[in-house]
């Protein structure tokens, strides 16, 4: 089991980290504070403060180019997330939820793309890309004079 919190942990801490750098963040860290003062009573303030901390640290960090400070960000608070997955079971089911609602990190946006090909039988290999340098699309005999 302690490998599999570590694991929670360690999933949960990734995901917390980039939350904070999304428009979802204030949801996130509201879910994440409720988390940590489950029975403790009146710790949800204090742990919104050190979240947000956290985030102005990330934020910071993301416009300098700083990579190692969400790399620290995230140690610590896989430490915290397990530490507290370890102590309340309850918790456990509450992390997942949040992972499962905030799904897979499908990139920047989010969005789904579907491709399709029209025009005609294709007879040879489609290429698609956002941006190709230095393509040449051809039989490379051509340039040289064959």
């Amino acid at each position: 089991m302690d490998a599999e919190l570590t694991a929670l942990a360690a999933a949960g801490a990734t995901a917390l980290v980039q939350q904070m750098v999304t428009d979802g963040w204030e949801g996130v860290r509201g879910r994440v504070a409720a988390l940590f003062s489950r029975g403790s009573g009146g710790e949800e303030g204090a742990v919104a403060g050190e979240l947000e901390e956290a985030r102005d640290e990330v934020v910071a960090a993301r416009d300098t180019g700083d990579a190692a400070v969400a790399d620290d960000v995230r140690a610590e608070w896989r430490s915290r997330l397990r530490r507290r997955l370890a102590a309340d079971p309850a918790a456990v089911a509450e992390l997942r939820s949040l992972l499962a609602e905030l799904g897979p990190d499908d990139g920047p946006s989010g969005s789904v793309v579907h491709n399709s090909i029209s025009g005609g039988v294709q007879h040879g290999q489609v290429i698609q890309a956002h941006t190709v340098g230095d393509l040449t699309i051809g039989d490379s005999r051509d340039r040289q004079g064959r």
